[in-house]
């Protein structure tokens, strides 16, 4: 089945192409989302060359439908900045509860229209976590007791593997973050939902191949690839 390439937010100041791929039977929903912070360039990078290789069929969803929304913020993209206000802090908090931001809610019901069974979310981060705790510079970020945990830390076991700096190792951070796009994934839509972030002080190169590396094995995990 073709590729579909679709608009978030249309006909609004918001809008944002998605696309949307099916496999041969049905499974599970994934979406992957980038660009919620518009300076975070290769995560963009990274979800863009994922939907190439889709659209180019060098990759092939086996079952279930996968959902790519490769630059969310085309704003704060443009003007290469984090966005103002920040979206990352718009997303319902509650069930019932409207987004703070129209793009915001664009992007939530498009999530909930799916019934999601995973939701990633690709961003980057000043700071290496292998050096100071408190960095979020490459670590895989979800809930505490997200359904996640455990295909999280196997990923990050067979990253680390092809990492020979071991100040570059990805580590596992347990985080809620209300009002964040992977909270409300999480808690108000009972997804997998999983921040990945790269630190911004590595090689652009490297940082994009570990989004697309921990986005594959994400995908692997969940039965699409």
């Amino acid at each position: 089945m073709p590729v579909q390439r679709l608009t978030l937010a249309a006909s609004t100041p918001y809008a944002t192409p998605y696309y949307v791929i099916r496999g041969e039977s049905k499974g599970p929903h994934v979406m992957v989302v980038s660009g919620i912070h518009g300076n975070e360039r290769a995560s963009v990078a990274a979800a863009q060359q994922l939907a190439n290789q889709f659209l180019t069929q060098h990759l092939k969803i086996r079952k279930g439908t996968l959902i790519i929304v490769p630059i969310v913020n085309q704003s704060a993209f443009r003007k290469n900045i984090r966005g103002v206000p920040d979206l990352n802090r718009t997303f319902p908090r509650k069930s019932g509860m409207a987004a703070r931001h129209p793009l915001a809610g664009a992007l939530y019901q498009l999530a909930k229209r799916y019934g999601l069974e995973w939701y990633l979310d690709l961003h980057e981060a000043n700071g290496l976590s292998q050096v100071r705790a408190s960095s979020l510079g490459q670590t895989l970020i979800t809930n505490p007791g997200n359904r996640s945990i455990p295909q999280a830390r196997r990923l990050i076991k067979d990253i680390n593997r092809t990492i020979s700096k071991k100040s570059h190792h990805f580590n596992l951070r347990l985080h809620e973050l209300p009002g964040s796009s992977r909270t409300a994934a999480a808690r108000l839509l009972k997804a997998r939902a999983v921040t990945v972030e790269t630190c911004w002080s590595l090689a652009k190169a490297d940082r994009v191949r570990y989004q697309i590396y921990l986005v594959k094995g994400f995908l692997r995990k969940a039965g699409l690839l």
